[in-house]
């Protein structure tokens, strides 16, 4: 009886609350719910063998998380290419066509590009079992507590024959009504406000509590649907979709939230047409949108089109002009980066822009400087391009100061006083002074930085600290740092020393592929270093390959002529070759681990399984993770009667409580890198 009960209670509440929060067509009393609720809980409180994944109850339940845990998705979240015109839209349109080899019109749908925060949602047998972040698109943070508070989101999709598995995208966000009551509330209690929807969205997304979350009522709309190959559909069923309008259908019919506004466009025409309309249709929307996303509606043309290596080529985001505001300049600085490039930035009075407040942008280069006319005391406008990097967009000649200098980028770097040089057929001015402070404190930033080597407790300031004075002169030198020397410094203590030289140490251990993007080569980016590191699984490959076998380097998917280049003169450069040595003699393999050291000689830490816990003092967790990999062990995310060690830092939480219970041998930090040491081969 309880059981049958309890599956009608369920039955009755998912379909209340499908209804109420996706529908917008309530169906059931408040208090009717309330009672059916209370119903529930009570069976299940006093029989929990019947509580199941879609019940209601397990919207919020369980403990603060201690942390989140990065996942891979089964398929990749890829950003969209922007357009900011019409010609632009044309020009994708065109090469969409040639890549097709198609003429004439392709039918888009057109849908809002809602201002919040992509979900990747995993469903198994039809239930909810996992939700994660974008995070680079190719791995996020697994949010499920969190995301299971969502009320649009189905715990179940409402399917009679549910596929193996489905993959859906879409986007979370906080609508402006329930955004400025929570504003409210915070401005009530003392508490900083929050600056728009889109930034507390992604805050709420990462709380610990999952009641927090569902105190704050996110919102959700699904627009993107992955099916396995082989699922049939039941009767009951909606088909196999063939094109993304059939997808939006079926995501509805599945239970999901869809916005209400997209539309199936037959051409170009249509496209601009929808844009034009939500231009100032998008004002009385109760969530901020910034542009339209339009997308090839046939799913077969869309595999046909296929990707580039960091967008679809089928789909773009159309945006709407960003937010301008006026005000007045108040200097020109100029920055030297790590590969000497001089860069103009313009500081002015502060505005606030798109829910912050600006004061500085970068004119980017001499030619930029050089079309905005700028003089001293000039009123510029700005904006927000893409409504994130501030810029300015123009001058106002009129306002003009009388008698103000024109500015132009100096002669000589503002760092070293060396001669700048701008070489022909670049944009950028360069310092080519290998020995300038702003180019090594950039450098040293960039090594130490997360996508790198990853290097808690060395910021910009002990950087600049540490160049000024003389004791670094190449990224070689950091690892002679002692922590006597560190100690010394200003705001430098005993133990915060010690920690940076065991995170210095550590860093050896991350893989060739954040290595090689640490050495920050020109174009070289995160992504890049994984497939060069890939196809050269060592320095000395990818050395030998761009002297001898240039071609071979563009073969690699996604590198260009330029890139290539870049690489053949880096490889090249002396002072270059002196530093891949020096990191060799300091222990660095600067070369993938290979399949000889994966199944070589066992170590001491072969077969044993570490859980990492809480914040280790100088060790981020993917430095502990590689460290404990590189010398033979296995580090997993929960802790069991397996478990050989745990390895605890500050407000380890309930994994702490569970290793006790269990018997299972506790770390800290410097016990972990004292068995690391020991276990060396």
């Amino acid at each position: 009886m309880s059981e049958a009960r309890t599956t009608e209670l369920r039955r009755l509440l998912n379909r209340a609350a499908h209804a109420y929060y996706v529908l917008d067509a309530p169906e059931m009393e408040d208090p009717v719910y309330d009672r059916l609720y209370r119903e529930l809980l009570e069976l299940e409180t006093a029989h929990p063998e019947l509580i199941t994944p879609d019940s209601p109850t397990q919207r919020v339940g369980g403990s603060p998380a201690e942390g989140f845990q990065s996942v891979a998705h089964r398929i990749g979240l890829l950003s969209l290419d922007n357009a900011f015109s019409a010609e632009e839209l044309e020009a994708w349109y065109g090469r969409l066509l040639k890549v097709l080899d198609r003429t004439g019109d392709l039918a888009m749908v057109g849908e809002l590009k809602i201002d919040g925060n992509a979900l990747a949602l995993s469903y198994g047998q039809g239930l909810l079992v996992r939700a994660a972040t974008r995070g680079d698109g190719e791995h996020g943070e697994e949010i499920t507590a969190n995301v299971r508070t969502i009320q649009s989101v189905p715990l179940r999709l409402q399917l009679e024959r549910p596929p193996e598995w489905v993959e859906v995208r879409g986007e979370a966000l906080i609508p402006d009504g329930v955004f400025a009551g929570i504003n409210a509330e915070r401005e009530g209690r003392g508490e900083a406000l929050f600056a728009n929807p889109r930034n507390a969205c992604a805050g709420t997304l990462r709380q610990l509590d999952p009641k927090v979350v569902a105190a704050r009522r996110l919102d959700f709309f699904a627009y993107t649907l992955h099916l396995p190959d082989d699922w049939q559909p039941g009767p009951a069923d909606p088909p196999r979709p063939r094109s993304q309008w059939e997808s939006l259908q079926w995501l509805q019919a599945a239970g999901f939230k869809v916005n209400p506004n997209a539309a199936l466009l037959p051409d170009l025409a249509g496209v601009e047409a929808f844009f034009t309309t939500w231009d100032t249709g998008r004002r009385a929307l109760a969530y901020a949108t910034d542009g339209v996303v339009v997308k090839l509606n046939d799913l077969r043309l869309q595999d046909a089109a296929g990707f580039t290596q960091k967008a679809p080529r089928w789909a773009i985001a159309l945006k709407y002009p960003a937010e301008e505001a006026p005000s007045r300049l108040l200097r020109l600085a100029y920055q030297v980066g790590r590969t000497g490039v001089v860069t103009p930035v313009a500081e002015f009075e502060p505005v606030p822009l798109a829910g912050t407040t600006v004061s500085r942008a970068t004119l980017h280069n001499a030619d930029r400087l050089a079309e905005l006319d700028l003089h001293a005391g000039d009123t510029i406008v700005v904006r927000k391009a893409g409504e994130i990097i501030p810029e300015v967009v123009r001058v106002l000649p009129d306002l003009r100061p009388a008698g103000a200098a024109r500015l132009e980028l100096p002669h000589v770097c503002p760092e070293c006083g060396s001669e700048l040089v701008r070489e022909e057929g670049e944009a950028a001015t360069r310092c080519v002074n290998s020995s300038c402070p702003a180019i090594l404190r950039g450098a040293l930033r960039h090594w130490v930085s997360k996508g790198a080597l990853d290097v808690d407790g060395l910021g910009a300031k002990l950087i600049e600290q540490l160049v000024d004075r003389g004791l670094l002169r190449s990224i070689a030198d950091l690892y002679g740092l002692d922590a006597a020397l560190l100690a010394s410094l200003d705001r430098m203590g005993a133990k915060s020393a010690e920690n940076l030289v065991a995170a210095l140490a550590a860093s050896k251990a991350q893989p060739w592929h954040r290595q090689l993007y640490g050495l920050g080569i020109h174009h070289v980016g995160e992504v890049n270093a994984k497939g060069l590191a890939k196809a050269f699984p060592s320095a000395a490959d990818l050395a030998t390959a761009t002297a001898n076998t240039p071609e071979s380097i563009t073969a690699v998917f996604g590198i260009g002529t330029e890139i290539a280049q870049s690489l053949q003169q880096w490889f090249a450069t002396p002072a270059n070759q002196l530093l891949l040595q020096a990191l060799e003699r300091l222990g660095f393999s600067l070369a993938a681990e290979t399949e000889a050291l994966a199944t070589g000689p066992e170590t001491p830490l072969t077969g044993q399984t570490f859980v990492l816990t809480g914040s280790l003092p100088s060790l981020s967790r993917s430095a502990a993770q590689a460290l404990i990999e590189a010398a033979g062990g296995k580090v997993s995310g929960s802790v069991s009667k397996k478990t050989s060690y745990l390895v605890a830092g500050e407000e380890a939480g309930s994994k702490l409580s569970k290793a006790k219970s269990l018997g299972v041998a506790v770390l800290d930090q410097a016990g972990l890198l004292e068995l690391l040491k020991a276990g060396a081969p």
